[in-house]
């Protein structure tokens, strides 16, 4: 008799874990929450580690949007985009709700919500032409900034420089005309705003998939851990829909503690804007730094600022996850075209996030969770930009549409 039993499933070789890196990164962590303790509080450590378990999320489960539309859009794989829905499909069923309360245990709940006009549209077009030439979103740039990755740090650096143009030109964009923020929530009603988004969510992962069936013949699965037990639950990597749902998850808890949904891109523009007036750029006079949120944001602590404390967990978050993978690996070898397309992606990407009020977390993902109709011109307008990125990715050495 042939015996046709399941083969055993090949697992990854045992893990070498990175020991300086893991040891420097969760010593980082544990001064990192003691010191948000002492000078802040403790409600700002806590979304310091919320920030490193997105970080390990972003991390392990690889999950970030750039190279999930690009391998749509060159492939006609759409798995990532699919796990991307799911995603913010699970976020929006537990915020609208809670947004739509205004408040909980008297913690006011504010959504990410944003005016629909000329602004959005170009910035959204500019960031997503940006991140498929820096090679990450807001958030793969921190992560694999974390992960050790040279070349994302120059993409962060000129990320940082953009935003603060960006600061410097928003009120002028905000002239242009432009729709109020429209909440499909505070419109509709709560109901009908979480099946309106995840209506409109199911229909994008439903287009993913017929283009992926016509093109290939069959959808692709979710793999199975590649790891024994428990153990890739530690080492990695994590299956996308397994990160997509941890993702979520955080969204809401940082909903619960900041008042706000997840954002990435308003720390950059701070960071730019302290070190421009370290080196004697007034940006205190400029428009943007005298609206009440920014102006605070200024004149006060980065640890003060729940964005920046969240990006600083994502990296360590990320440095730690790489590290327990045994794959943090520093690389510093840049050809030129691709430190090129980091500096110019890098610089779209910052700009494009200020005058469109977020990239692909603060303006897709928790916009478009918080039932924000900007979230979904966003998103259009970003996959427009990106098309036109991939499209040019060769022209720097980088892969992108075949020939």
């Amino acid at each position: 008799m042939t015996d046709i039993a399941a083969a055993p499933p090949k697992y990854l070789p045992p893990v070498t874990i990175d020991g300086a890196p893991a040891k420097v990164a969760g010593a980082a962590f544990v001064i990192g929450f003691l010191a948000i303790v002492w000078l802040v509080d403790l409600r700002q450590a806590a979304l310091f580690l919320v920030g490193g378990g997105l970080g390990m999320a972003l991390y392990h489960g690889s999950f970030g949007f750039t190279g999930g539309w690009r391998r749509f859009v060159v492939e006609g794989r759409g798995r990532a985009i699919r796990a991307q829905m799911l995603m913010i499909a699970v976020a929006a069923v537990a915020m609208i709700p809670l947004l739509s309360a205004g408040n909980l245990g008297g913690q006011p709940l504010v959504g990410a919500l944003a005016p629909v006009g000329v602004s959005v549209l170009v910035g959204a077009a500019i960031f997503g032409l940006g991140m498929q030439l820096g090679g990450g979103c807001g958030s793969g740039t921190l992560f694999t900034v974390g992960g050790g990755s040279a070349r994302m740090l120059v993409t962060l650096a000129f990320f940082v420089v953009g935003a603060v143009i960006g600061t410097a030109h928003l009120p002028w964009w905000l002239e242009l005309p432009s729709w109020p923020a429209i909440s499909l929530g505070q419109t509709f009603g709560v109901a009908t705003a979480v099946l309106m988004t995840l209506v409109g969510l199911g229909l994008v992962a439903l287009v993913s998939a017929l283009v992926e069936r016509r093109v290939h013949g069959d959808i692709e699965s979710e793999p199975a851990p590649k790891r024994p037990g428990w153990m890739w639950l530690v080492h990695g990597p994590w299956p996308l829909v397994g990160a997509g749902l941890v993702l979520a998850i955080l969204n809401i808890v940082t909903l619960l503690l900041a008042g706000h949904p997840w954002s990435v891109t308003f720390g950059f523009g701070l960071w730019g804007a302290k070190i421009s007036q370290g080196i004697g750029v007034p940006v205190e006079t400029w428009a943007f730094w005298n609206w009440p949120g920014p102006q605070k944001a200024l004149n006060s602590s980065v640890l003060e600022d729940v964005t920046s404390v969240m990006d600083f967990g994502i990296i360590l978050g990320a440095a730690l996850a790489a590290s327990l993978a045994g794959s943090f690996a520093p690389k510093a070898k840049l050809p030129i075209g691709s430190l090129m397309a980091a500096v110019i992606g890098g610089l779209l990407m910052g700009y494009g996030a200020r005058l469109s009020f977020g990239c692909n977390i603060g303006a897709l993902f928790s916009g478009i969770a918080s039932g924000s109709v900007h979230g979904w011109v966003w998103f259009a307008a970003a996959f427009g930009g990106s098309l036109v990125g991939v499209w040019l990715r060769p022209a720097f050495g980088l892969d992108g549409f075949r020939k």
